[in-house]
């Protein structure tokens, strides 16, 4: 599964009950496709979609594990995600005594939270387009002289990006190569589990309702990211503090009514 983040749009229109689809990378939204969701309902800037310069969305939704998305909602670091995303890690924490896959688990207070170990988050730092310098050393070579001299050159942009940085990157060829953009991450390591259902919740239905609407299960986890002292990753360590996010995402009880703006943004 690519590491790209995307805009998967469920657009709803209010007289009739029917959803517009499509995928959008935000870092490439064009301005008609705004001007659409505008039309639908949506009353974000897309610098608040996507912005490098400021807080954005893009800081509040993260990959989990290496395969899921995730998304801070609070001012301490508090990831939501779904439940089978996060069962690796608690079956890693259940023991015989504490079967938290099948029980369910609710930290009480942060010293409750169990270290997850092996688990990782990543931001979404920025996107560069590097098509122009992919393709000065691609021009007129294919096969195998192609593939090499892609994963090469790829190879000198990732180092540049991320010397001196802390941070990790991957050029991803879009378009059938036509173009080629460089993302760049930050990985955070202390991440803690906060709360998770019983399996009989979480997993309600199993496969057969997986792909099924309307759902009826629990499908959710809770975790959290540390930081050290100042802000910066750092494996697990009793000393090191909740996550002080560039930006969270506000989650509202008041619940939602038919022809409510809709849309998911993630890693699919």
């Amino acid at each position: 599964m690519k590491k790209i983040l995307s805009l998967l749009l469920l657009l709803l229109a209010a007289q009739i009950v029917r959803a517009d689809e499509g995928m959008w990378l935000p870092y490439l939204l064009e301005q008609q496709t705004y001007n659409d969701m505008v039309k639908r309902g949506l009353k974000l800037t897309k610098e608040q979609l996507y912005s490098i310069n400021k807080a954005s969305i893009k800081d509040a939704v993260i990959i989990f594990g290496g395969g899921c998305t995730g998304e801070i909602v609070s001012n301490e670091g508090l990831i939501f995600t779904n439940h089978h995303c996060g069962y690796s890690a608690v079956a890693a924490a259940s023991t015989m005594e504490h079967n938290y896959l099948k029980d369910g688990f609710y930290a009480q207070s942060k010293q409750q939270e169990i270290p997850s170990k092996n688990l990782s988050i990543q931001f979404l730092v920025r996107v560069e387009d590097v098509t122009a310098q992919m393709n000065e050393v691609l021009k007129d070579l294919s096969g195998a002289q192609r593939t090499d001299a892609q994963q090469k050159k790829a190879s000198e942009l990732v180092t540049k990006a991320t010397e001196g940085t802390g941070y990790e990157a991957l050029v991803s060829p879009q378009f059938k190569g036509n173009q080629f953009l460089l993302f760049v991450y930050e990985r955070f390591k202390d991440i803690r589990l906060v709360g998770v259902p019983a399996e009989s919740i979480g997993k309600f239905g199993g496969d057969t309702d997986n792909w099924e609407w309307p759902r009826h299960t629990g499908d959710f986890s809770v975790f959290r990211v540390y930081t050290d002292k100042n802000g910066k990753p750092a494996d697990y360590s009793a000393d090191n503090i909740p996550m002080k996010p560039k930006y969270f995402l506000p989650v509202s009880t008041k619940g939602v009514k038919e022809g409510d703006y809709a849309m998911i943004f993630g890693f699919p």
